[in-house]
Protein backbone atom coordinates (compact mmCIF):
# COMPACT_ATOMS: atom_id res chain seq x y z
CA UNK A 1 0.00 0.00 0.00
CA UNK A 2 1.06 3.72 -0.08
CA UNK A 3 2.91 5.00 2.67
CA UNK A 4 -0.08 7.07 3.87
CA UNK A 5 -1.43 3.52 4.42
CA UNK A 6 1.43 2.32 6.52
CA UNK A 7 -0.30 0.89 9.99
CA UNK A 8 -0.68 3.21 12.96
CA UNK A 9 0.44 0.43 15.14
CA UNK A 10 3.54 0.58 13.12
CA UNK A 11 3.59 4.55 13.85
CA UNK A 12 3.03 4.66 17.25
CA UNK A 13 0.04 6.69 16.51
CA UNK A 14 -3.22 5.70 18.35
CA UNK A 15 -6.00 4.32 16.86
CA UNK A 16 -9.34 6.27 17.03
CA UNK A 17 -12.11 4.92 19.01
CA UNK A 18 -14.58 2.68 17.25
CA UNK A 19 -18.25 1.62 17.61
CA UNK A 20 -18.96 -1.19 19.06
CA UNK A 21 -19.93 -4.14 16.44
CA UNK A 22 -21.28 -7.77 16.12
CA UNK A 23 -18.71 -10.22 16.57
CA UNK A 24 -18.25 -12.17 13.42
CA UNK A 25 -16.90 -15.16 12.33
CA UNK A 26 -13.45 -15.13 10.36
CA UNK A 27 -14.88 -16.10 7.27
CA UNK A 28 -17.53 -13.44 7.86
CA UNK A 29 -14.60 -10.43 8.38
CA UNK A 30 -12.80 -12.09 5.59
CA UNK A 31 -16.22 -11.08 3.38
CA UNK A 32 -17.07 -8.19 4.99
CA UNK A 33 -13.81 -6.27 4.22
CA UNK A 34 -13.51 -7.72 0.63
CA UNK A 35 -16.91 -6.20 -0.13
CA UNK A 36 -15.69 -3.07 1.55
CA UNK A 37 -12.63 -2.55 -0.01
CA UNK A 38 -14.20 -3.19 -3.01
CA UNK A 39 -17.12 -0.69 -2.77
CA UNK A 40 -14.56 1.83 -1.74
CA UNK A 41 -11.67 0.55 -4.65
CA UNK A 42 -14.11 1.47 -7.19
CA UNK A 43 -16.08 4.51 -5.72
CA UNK A 44 -12.51 6.43 -4.80
CA UNK A 45 -9.89 4.86 -6.95
CA UNK A 46 -6.76 2.83 -5.01
CA UNK A 47 -4.27 6.14 -4.94
CA UNK A 48 -7.63 7.30 -3.21
CA UNK A 49 -8.74 4.59 -0.46
CA UNK A 50 -6.12 3.43 2.25
CA UNK A 51 -6.21 0.47 4.47
CA UNK A 52 -7.15 3.03 7.72
CA UNK A 53 -10.44 3.58 5.86
CA UNK A 54 -11.44 0.53 4.88
CA UNK A 55 -11.06 -0.47 8.98
CA UNK A 56 -12.72 2.17 9.48
CA UNK A 57 -16.06 1.65 7.51
CA UNK A 58 -16.00 -1.92 8.65
CA UNK A 59 -15.27 -0.71 12.03
CA UNK A 60 -12.52 -2.57 12.89
CA UNK A 61 -8.73 -1.76 13.61
CA UNK A 62 -5.86 -1.91 10.59
CA UNK A 63 -4.22 -5.17 12.62
CA UNK A 64 -7.62 -7.13 11.76
CA UNK A 65 -7.08 -5.93 8.10
CA UNK A 66 -3.53 -7.16 8.28
CA UNK A 67 -4.86 -10.55 9.91
CA UNK A 68 -6.59 -11.47 7.45
CA UNK A 69 -4.43 -10.11 4.41
CA UNK A 70 -0.82 -10.45 5.70
CA UNK A 71 0.40 -8.60 2.10
CA UNK A 72 -1.37 -6.30 -0.14
CA UNK A 73 -0.72 -9.03 -2.77
CA UNK A 74 -2.40 -11.32 -0.41
CA UNK A 75 -5.73 -8.59 -0.26
CA UNK A 76 -5.32 -7.98 -4.21
CA UNK A 77 -5.72 -11.41 -4.85
CA UNK A 78 -8.63 -12.42 -3.02
CA UNK A 79 -10.27 -9.01 -4.46
CA UNK A 80 -10.14 -10.56 -7.73
CA UNK A 81 -11.28 -14.59 -6.43
CA UNK A 82 -14.24 -12.31 -4.56
CA UNK A 83 -15.18 -9.66 -6.80
CA UNK A 84 -14.60 -11.32 -10.45
CA UNK A 85 -16.84 -13.65 -11.90
CA UNK A 86 -14.65 -16.51 -12.53
CA UNK A 87 -15.79 -18.07 -15.64
CA UNK A 88 -17.71 -21.39 -14.56
CA UNK A 89 -17.18 -25.04 -15.79
CA UNK A 90 -19.70 -25.15 -18.15
CA UNK A 91 -19.28 -22.11 -19.42
CA UNK A 92 -15.46 -23.12 -20.93
CA UNK A 93 -17.37 -26.92 -22.06
CA UNK A 94 -19.66 -24.52 -23.97
CA UNK A 95 -16.56 -22.24 -25.44
CA UNK A 96 -14.76 -25.84 -26.62
CA UNK A 97 -17.75 -27.50 -28.11
CA UNK A 98 -18.13 -24.34 -30.11
CA UNK A 99 -13.85 -24.32 -30.89
CA UNK A 100 -14.49 -28.20 -31.67
CA UNK A 101 -16.79 -26.78 -34.17
CA UNK A 102 -14.82 -24.31 -36.01
CA UNK A 103 -18.35 -21.96 -35.04
CA UNK A 104 -16.17 -18.71 -35.36
CA UNK A 105 -20.03 -17.14 -34.59
CA UNK A 106 -20.98 -18.35 -32.23
CA UNK A 107 -17.82 -18.47 -30.65
CA UNK A 108 -17.78 -14.80 -30.72
CA UNK A 109 -21.35 -14.58 -29.64
CA UNK A 110 -20.77 -16.50 -26.56
CA UNK A 111 -17.85 -14.14 -25.86
CA UNK A 112 -19.15 -11.09 -25.83
CA UNK A 113 -22.20 -12.02 -24.17
CA UNK A 114 -20.52 -13.40 -20.96
CA UNK A 115 -18.30 -10.17 -21.03
CA UNK A 116 -21.52 -8.03 -21.00
CA UNK A 117 -22.96 -10.94 -18.45
CA UNK A 118 -20.13 -9.42 -16.17
CA UNK A 119 -20.95 -5.74 -17.24
CA UNK A 120 -24.69 -6.19 -15.67
CA UNK A 121 -23.90 -8.28 -12.70
CA UNK A 122 -20.77 -6.86 -11.55
CA UNK A 123 -20.69 -2.96 -12.67
CA UNK A 124 -18.78 -2.21 -9.10
CA UNK A 125 -15.25 -4.27 -10.09
CA UNK A 126 -15.92 -2.51 -13.60
CA UNK A 127 -15.60 0.66 -12.02
CA UNK A 128 -12.35 -0.82 -9.78
CA UNK A 129 -10.91 -2.37 -13.08
CA UNK A 130 -10.84 1.08 -14.70
CA UNK A 131 -9.45 2.91 -11.54
CA UNK A 132 -6.81 0.06 -11.65
CA UNK A 133 -5.59 0.82 -15.08
CA UNK A 134 -6.21 4.42 -15.04
CA UNK A 135 -3.46 4.30 -12.58
CA UNK A 136 -1.46 1.44 -13.43
CA UNK A 137 -1.96 -0.31 -10.61
CA UNK A 138 -0.94 -4.07 -10.48
CA UNK A 139 -4.27 -5.19 -10.50
CA UNK A 140 -4.79 -4.34 -13.82
CA UNK A 141 -1.95 -6.86 -14.53
CA UNK A 142 -3.38 -9.43 -12.08
CA UNK A 143 -6.52 -9.17 -13.62
CA UNK A 144 -5.23 -9.78 -17.24
CA UNK A 145 -2.93 -12.72 -16.69
CA UNK A 146 -5.88 -14.65 -15.11
CA UNK A 147 -7.73 -13.78 -18.47
CA UNK A 148 -5.06 -15.29 -19.93
CA UNK A 149 -5.12 -18.57 -17.85
CA UNK A 150 -8.47 -19.09 -18.04
CA UNK A 151 -9.23 -18.33 -21.67
CA UNK A 152 -6.84 -15.95 -23.46
CA UNK A 153 -4.51 -18.26 -24.56
CA UNK A 154 -6.90 -20.92 -25.87
CA UNK A 155 -8.59 -17.90 -27.78
CA UNK A 156 -5.69 -16.65 -29.44
CA UNK A 157 -4.55 -20.56 -30.26
CA UNK A 158 -8.19 -21.17 -31.70
CA UNK A 159 -7.92 -17.43 -33.90
CA UNK A 160 -4.06 -18.64 -34.85
CA UNK A 161 -5.70 -22.35 -36.08
CA UNK A 162 -8.48 -21.19 -38.51
CA UNK A 163 -6.27 -18.57 -39.66
CA UNK A 164 -4.11 -20.98 -40.70
CA UNK A 165 -7.14 -22.73 -42.60
CA UNK A 166 -7.35 -19.80 -44.41
CA UNK A 167 -10.75 -18.81 -42.87
CA UNK A 168 -10.22 -15.90 -40.87
CA UNK A 169 -8.55 -12.37 -42.11
CA UNK A 170 -4.83 -12.90 -42.25
CA UNK A 171 -3.56 -10.32 -39.29
CA UNK A 172 -2.17 -10.41 -35.44
CA UNK A 173 -4.87 -12.85 -33.88
CA UNK A 174 -4.89 -10.45 -31.10
CA UNK A 175 -6.28 -8.03 -33.69
CA UNK A 176 -9.19 -9.97 -34.13
CA UNK A 177 -9.40 -11.04 -30.19
CA UNK A 178 -9.79 -7.68 -29.57
CA UNK A 179 -12.21 -6.55 -32.02
CA UNK A 180 -14.37 -8.67 -30.20
CA UNK A 181 -13.51 -7.78 -26.78
CA UNK A 182 -13.25 -4.44 -27.60
CA UNK A 183 -17.44 -4.47 -28.90
CA UNK A 184 -18.70 -5.99 -25.95
CA UNK A 185 -16.47 -3.97 -23.67
CA UNK A 186 -17.50 -0.49 -25.25
CA UNK A 187 -21.53 -1.46 -25.23
CA UNK A 188 -20.73 -2.44 -21.31
CA UNK A 189 -19.55 0.91 -20.32
CA UNK A 190 -22.07 2.82 -22.08
CA UNK A 191 -24.82 0.92 -20.94
CA UNK A 192 -23.79 -0.35 -17.40
CA UNK A 193 -21.16 2.02 -16.40
CA UNK A 194 -22.15 5.53 -18.26
CA UNK A 195 -25.87 3.95 -17.52
CA UNK A 196 -27.35 5.35 -20.96
CA UNK A 197 -30.74 5.47 -20.76
CA UNK A 198 -32.17 4.09 -24.27
CA UNK A 199 -29.61 1.50 -24.76
CA UNK A 200 -29.39 0.46 -28.79
CA UNK A 201 -30.78 -3.46 -28.24
CA UNK A 202 -30.67 -6.15 -25.44
CA UNK A 203 -27.62 -7.99 -24.53
CA UNK A 204 -29.08 -11.22 -26.30
CA UNK A 205 -29.43 -9.06 -29.71
CA UNK A 206 -26.35 -7.04 -29.03
CA UNK A 207 -24.28 -10.08 -28.83
CA UNK A 208 -25.99 -11.71 -31.93
CA UNK A 209 -25.39 -8.63 -33.83
CA UNK A 210 -21.81 -7.90 -32.64
CA UNK A 211 -20.75 -11.49 -33.49
CA UNK A 212 -22.54 -11.56 -37.43
CA UNK A 213 -20.79 -8.35 -38.03
CA UNK A 214 -17.50 -9.23 -37.24
CA UNK A 215 -17.68 -12.59 -38.72
CA UNK A 216 -19.63 -11.39 -42.26
CA UNK A 217 -18.56 -7.96 -42.00
CA UNK A 218 -20.99 -4.48 -41.66
CA UNK A 219 -22.53 -4.68 -45.60
CA UNK A 220 -24.49 -6.92 -46.53
CA UNK A 221 -23.39 -9.45 -49.79
CA UNK A 222 -24.05 -7.90 -52.94
CA UNK A 223 -24.44 -4.23 -52.05
CA UNK A 224 -22.09 -1.89 -53.77
CA UNK A 225 -20.34 1.35 -52.23
CA UNK A 226 -23.20 3.32 -52.83
CA UNK A 227 -25.78 0.88 -51.82
CA UNK A 228 -25.50 1.29 -48.20
CA UNK A 229 -27.84 -0.37 -45.91
CA UNK A 230 -28.71 -0.56 -42.67
CA UNK A 231 -27.95 -3.54 -39.90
Amino acid sequence: MANKTVSALTTGAAEPALAPHPRMSAEERRRQLLEIAIDLFSQHGFSGTTTREIALAAGVTEAIIFRHFATKQDLYSAILEHGYPAASEEWLAGLQVLMDRDDDEGLFRLIIAHILEIHRTEPRFERLMLHASLEGHELAVMHRNQIMASIGVRFRQYIERRQRAGVLRECDPRTIIFAVVGMAEAFGMHKYMYQVSEPLQSDEEISRDFASILVHGARRSGITRSGITKC
